[in-house]
């Protein structure tokens, strides 16, 4: 994702203006120039056994699209990105690409730090996708399949495209206004600013053959069976549509909610400063979620945001490089703490956490506990399947069943994303799930 380092304008430096809340949810970081992008791309040593490429879940051939950006050919390197990711763009923004590609780079062990890929990603995709008609694949001929595809987010449109370029149809169900699912409403805006979500999909339509069937409610407006008896094939990419809630006394207060629904309600504002927010809020999580939510917070206007987290910074899923980005904006980070109550009358008025500790792999609480002042609590303590609708499905620890070709227990139904059990919940491998899936459903399909 890179190596920015910056400083949001918040409360602690005096009244945030709305100019300044406009500014803080602008880009994160600014796309490398052209001059920038060749010198950066000068550093790749083009590893012929490359751990880069390794490291990618969608196998993006990385020192093949760097010599094509170095050469001067950045149409080229987008379209051998987008040849294994058509959600390039996303994920050269919000990717933890200092986890994957990057932590792997040859060019820590001689330089100290890696090329900067995810940002050479984002300038040769986002380049080409500002070319008019510029989408660089075409359909195979048409063989007259149609799949329904479930849920419009990184895996159903990942399989919708790739499905669709080798010559089949797709009309996708997404049961909100949008598509894009998680890039859409569940990521910090200054990871997705200019509407990025959008018009990343708006590029991915244009290989035709996909519609887009929106307020389709998977278990209520529409059905498996249904979907099974009208199409050829099902593909399911629901992800996981549930927020975890909290089972503390206190829970149900006001001002207390989940962090996935206030990043979508900001990411859907039109005006982020008239976004209500806390003077002391509380975020109860360690994930990127948490860390997206306590940011967003401190950018509103926050005058002090702590995330709790139960365990040591070393167990929180949230990258090291998110949990610097909070550290350097004002987020106190309170480590092995576990929320016991909420306090207040009618409102929130504190978090009272128990201090834990770890005995031999054992998390225990110490005898003490401390209080925290908060008038906005926010829980970002993971989300869940909704299971309605996938009665006929085989599940596995909360998720669908999948064989190792993405079908589930019920033949010609398909699933992939953050909903089957992979064990990496990220955009790049939800792509990569519905690229494969694709593949193998029309290479079946071919055989009847």
């Amino acid at each position: 994702m890179g190596s920015t380092t910056k400083i949001f304008k918040t409360a602690s430096s005096g009244r945030v203006s709305s100019a300044d809340i406009s500014d803080n949810f602008s880009d994160l970081y600014p796309m490398l120039s052209h001059e920038h992008s060749v010198v950066e791309a000068s550093r790749c040593l083009y590893c012929y056994d490359a751990p880069c490429l390794n490291a990618c879940p969608t196998k993006i051939n990385i020192p093949k699209f760097i010599k094509q950006i170095h050469s001067g050919d950045a149409n080229s390197a987008a379209t051998t990105i987008l040849s294994d990711n058509i959600l390039g763009g996303t994920c050269a923004r919000a990717c933890p690409t200092e986890e994957l590609c990057e932590e792997v780079c040859v060019v820590n062990e001689t330089e100290g730090a890696p090329v900067k890929i995810g940002q050479l990603q984002r300038y040769a995709v986002e380049g080409l996708m500002a070319v008019p008609a510029a989408h660089p694949f075409q359909r195979a001929p048409k063989t007259g399949v149609v799949f329904a595809v479930i849920g419009a987010g990184p895996a159903g449109l990942s399989f919708a495209h790739r499905f669709a370029m080798l010559g089949n149809d797709v009309v996708i169900f997404e049961k909100r206004e949008k598509p894009g699912g998680l890039n859409e409403y569940g990521l910090a805006e200054y990871k997705m600013a200019g509407d990025f979500a959008q018009k990343e999909i708006e590029f991915l339509l244009e290989i035709g053959g996909i519609e887009i069937r929106y307020n389709k409610a998977f278990g209520e407006n529409l059905s498996l069976n249904q979907l099974r008896d009208e199409f050829d094939g099902v593909f399911i990419g629901v992800g996981l549509a549930s927020a975890r809630k909290a089972s503390i006394p206190g829970a149900d207060l006001q001002g207390v909610e989940n962090a996935i629904d206030f990043i979508d309600h900001l990411r859907q504002a039109p005006v982020k400063a008239e976004v209500p927010i806390g003077s002391d809020v509380v975020v109860i999580g360690g994930g990127n979620t948490a860390i997206d939510a306590a940011v967003q917070a401190r950018c509103l206007g926050a005058d002090r945001v702590t995330l709790a987290y139960r365990r040591g910074a070393q167990e929180m899923g949230a990258t090291d490089w998110e949990r610097q980005l909070a550290s350097i904006n004002g987020v106190n980070i309170l480590h092995w703490s576990s929320p016991s109550a909420i306090i207040g009358e009618k409102r929130a008025e504190g978090v009272v956490f128990n201090k834990m500790h770890d005995a031999d792999g054992e998390l225990v609480a110490a005898d003490e506990s401390v209080t925290v002042p908060a008038d906005m609590v926010l829980f970002a303590i993971g989300q869940t399947m909704a299971p309605s609708g996938l009665e006929a499905l085989a599940l596995e620890n909360g998720k669908i069943q999948v064989s190792a070709e993405y079908e589930t227990s019920v033949q010609g139904v398909y699933a992939g994303g953050d909903c089957i059990q992979t064990g990496v919940d990220l955009t790049v491998q939800a792509v990569e799930d519905g690229k494969q899936a694709a593949i193998v459903a029309d290479a079946r399909m071919r055989l009847k």
